[in-house]
């Protein structure tokens, strides 16, 4: 049914139409923090999905986990209400059966990686995973403007290798290692690399995290403050494909493998 999603897909019935000329205006390049001119119109009670560009990826599809950028404002005097270009990691959606809304599962399943999607929508059927409802009615009209970095299965993995696992020698002082290296695209600190990851606390080498515990592939801004700030140094520069020992000193320290499965250089 993907297949054959026009670029403007109205959710609508013969009521709470929108009016003539109340399209935003969304400008900006992929990656980059979106800037929406609204209308002076009423935006309808009917939920409106627009393709604003179309990216060169592979399509998103049922199952997978969704990474991807959001901004979302109020149409009532174009208020800002909540943006993850503003906090360096992309949303992570989970669709695996899991309540997720009709509205998102038709703006981010179907499309190619690199896409952007606009959704208008009431709140009561706009607010997504992890979208706090604090403040809003749910006929308040939301503009959410999507960037698809990309759709992936919750196991993915380097093709033909088995799961990280950290080695037995290494130690919070160790330098990074590279366990495998890659042959994608190179990581630029700064962009948007997507992992997979094991962390092991020290010196128990107990796993206390994993990507795959928390259901799939994870996205972040390679930037201190965004990521432990030895992943910065440890993965800028290397490939997609890569697999990378990267020991963390500190009060809490903490050994991790990370697998780059992809990067995305915002402009």
């Amino acid at each position: 049914m993907r297949l054959f999603w026009p670029a403007l897909l109205l959710l609508a019935t013969s009521c709470g139409l929108a009016e003539e000329g109340t399209q935003p205006v969304v400008t900006g390049r992929f990656g980059s923090k979106p800037v929406v001119a609204l209308p002076k119109g009423k935006p309808g009670r009917t939920p409106r999905i627009t393709v604003l560009s179309t990216g060169s990826g592979r399509r998103t599809m049922p199952g997978d986990v969704v990474l991807a950028d959001v901004d979302i404002r109020r149409w009532s005097g174009n208020r800002p209400y909540m943006s993850t270009y503003d906090g360096d990691q992309p949303t992570t959606v989970v669709f695996d059966g899991r309540k997720v809304p009709e509205t998102w599962r038709r703006s981010l399943i179907g499309h190619p990686a690199g896409s952007r999607v606009m959704l208008i929508s009431p709140a009561g059927q706009a607010l997504g995973p992890n979208v706090p409802s604090a403040g809003l009615d749910p006929d308040d009209t939301l503009v959410l403007v999507f960037d698809i970095i990309g759709g992936y299965p919750p196991d993915a993995r380097l093709v033909g290798r088995t799961l990280p696992v950290v080695p037995a020698d290494l130690a919070p002082a160790d330098p990074p290692r590279v366990l495998i290296d890659g042959s994608g695209g190179e990581v630029a600190a700064g962009s948007k690399v997507v992992v997979q990851y094991v962390a092991a606390s020290w010196p128990s080498r107990r796993v206390v995290d994993s990507s795959y515990r928390r259901g799939g592939p994870s996205a972040f801004t390679l930037e201190p403050g965004a990521v432990p700030a030895s992943w910065v140094g440890a993965l800028a520069g290397r490939r997609v494909g890569s697999r990378i020992a990267v020991p963390s000193p500190g009060e809490r320290p903490r050994l991790y493998v990370i697998d780059i499965l992809d990067t995305v250089t915002h402009a």
